[in-house]
């Protein structure tokens, strides 16, 4: 586009504030007046005028929908001229400073602000930009540095976070009953082994559009903490901000409550620098603050969820298996997806529409070349021959002693304190090391010890929660009917803790079910 005649340029005011508290748009207004002043001086039309208001500039990932839309309408030539009332009301990212002042030098953009410290138009006007542009983004990540370290020393000592307060807690971390309740019943109902609900299930259930027996619904959260912040401001005597509306419940609302370990009385705290962690399978693990021996800091305030609970809940949550479709199921379609084993390589075999099938594994041609082939077997012979088995398996006496146990008494607690020992052993030992008190063979084999110890106190947790599971079939008075006559899921959790099936790969040219092609070993 190129520039019109310095005296007549269409030009566009861009108005912003970081953090309008007050929401009574004054401090916009007293920008407004400047720089309107300033383009009646230099005598330009003003074509349009952009506002973001409480909108940050620092963050190069938030929106300012009126920033983009005035790029948007310069590209297509709507003005030629920017007012602002100060450069950094513009942007704080010297990247985006960048791309103005390309803009001015190759296009004559002319780009001036309303207190009269930057002109883009002058080579000392881009250096002041620069310049300016620099100290700003210095003083931002200084701000920041201190934000996170203030962030950090409170996650550390326990205290509750600052922000929008979770559901089931208030903003000083006291438990709010009915919404207490509605957090464990979203937890009950999605680790359950029985007809576990999905995430979208349970967002219809709280939405009142599906519902579920034992969940109530209710209003949208960020509704409701929007409502409790605009009472709080006017009992303040100030102009209430807008009220977020209300309306059904979003799925990904209910995987945070299910991923957040504040539940579990957990203290967490996440840099910025921070990545999430599997892309859109975020985990909130990564997210937990640890002392020195690697256990949870644990909060000033009380857990609504067990850490038992909590846990079971992002191993469903991270099982890969684990179905997330447009119908909403999160409940597997088949007996051994992610539970039966590959022959050839040992992987685990996930479903297919005509059965199971694994492609990681890697065989070889007659002449010895690795060839990239796929497992595929009939799924209803093999998941037949399977529950048969398990079935017989659990008409025998000793069936129960089978099924893996855990020590005698233990808990959840005494169980994390065995796994925090451990660590602790393996802290002092490095010291001990560095110290030079010990040799790195006898750090070895302490290492080695406690590490051996702490996956078998991690594996016992874990067993922990499947007894619960199974109790249902192992205690019945038929536990073999019970197994043929349960849910998916609890048939899965009982194959997984008497055997491990392996299938091998079905012969070409054979159609009809081998029974030798399946290899049940009993645990």
């Amino acid at each position: 586009m190129p520039p019109s005649s310095p005296l007549h340029r269409k030009a566009a005011i861009y108005l912003r504030i970081s953090l309008d508290r007050e929401m009574d748009g004054l401090a916009i207004d007293r920008q407004r007046e400047q720089c309107e002043a300033l383009a009646a001086y230099r005598q330009w039309e003003v074509v349009e005028t952009y506002v973001d208001q409480s909108k940050s500039a620092t963050d190069r990932t938030k929106v300012r929908p009126a920033y983009d839309q005035m790029v948007a309408d310069y590209k297509a030539g709507a003005f030629d001229a920017i007012i602002c009332y100060d450069l950094d009301r513009l942007t704080r990212q010297p990247r985006q400073l960048e791309d103005w002042i390309d803009a001015s030098e190759l296009r004559g953009l002319a780009l001036v602000t309303a207190n009269g410290d930057a002109d883009l138009s002058t080579d000392g006007g881009r250096m002041y930009a620069r310049i300016k542009a620099a100290v700003a983004r210095a003083e931002m990540e200084r701000k920041g540095a201190r934000q996170s370290a203030a962030q950090l020393q409170r996650a550390r000592q326990g205290r509750a976070p600052k922000g929008m307060r979770p559901l089931g807690y208030a903003v000083n971390g006291d438990i709010i009953p009915d919404e207490a309740d509605t957090v464990r019943a979203i937890y009950r109902l999605f680790t359950r082994t029985d007809h576990r609900e999905s995430l979208r299930s349970l967002a219809r259930g709280l939405s009142g559009t599906e519902p579920i027996e034992g969940l109530e619904p209710r209003p949208k959260h960020t509704h409701v903490v929007s409502v409790e912040r605009a009472e709080q401001r006017q009992d303040e005597g100030k102009i209430p901000h807008p009220i977020k509306p209300d309306g059904p419940w979003n799925p990904s609302t209910v995987l945070g409550i299910l991923r957040n370990p504040r539940y579990a009385r957990m203290s967490t705290y996440t840099p910025k620098t921070a990545q999430p962690d599997g892309g859109r399978r975020r985990t909130w693990r990564a997210q937990i603050l640890r002392d020195e021996s690697g256990e949870p800091i644990r909060g000033q305030w009380d857990a609504i969820i067990d850490d038992e609970t909590w846990w079971q809940a992002q191993s469903i949550l991270d099982d890969t298996e684990r179905v997330t479709n447009t119908s909403g199921l999160t409940k597997r379609t088949h007996l051994g997806s992610g539970l039966y084993r590959c022959g050839v390589c040992g992987a685990k075999v996930t479903g297919a529409p005509r059965g199971y099938r694994c492609a990681q594994h890697v065989v070889r041609d007659e002449e010895g070349k690795p060839v990239v082939t796929s497992l595929m077997r009939s799924g209803a012979g093999v998941d037949n021959f399977v529950t048969r088995l398990i079935a017989e398996r659990l008409r025998r006496p000793d069936a129960l002693r089978r099924e893996p146990t855990v020590s005698p008494g233990s808990t959840s607690q005494g169980i994390d304190a065995a796994i925090s020992e451990q660590r602790a052993r393996i802290l002092r030992a490095q010291r001990d090391y560095d110290e030079e008190i010990i040799e790195g063979r006898d750090l070895k084999r302490i290492r080695d010890a406690a590490e051996a110890r702490i996956t078998q106190l991690e594996t016992e947790r874990l067993l922990r929660g499947q007894a619960a599971g199974l109790a249902p079939i192992l205690g019945a008075n038929d536990p073999a009917k019970a197994f043929l006559t349960a849910s998916l899921d609890v048939q899965r959790q009982v194959i997984d803790a008497l055997a491990t099936v392996t299938l091998q790969p079905q012969p070409r040219g054979k159609k009809a079910f081998n029974p030798d092609s399946v290899a049940v070993e009993w645990r």
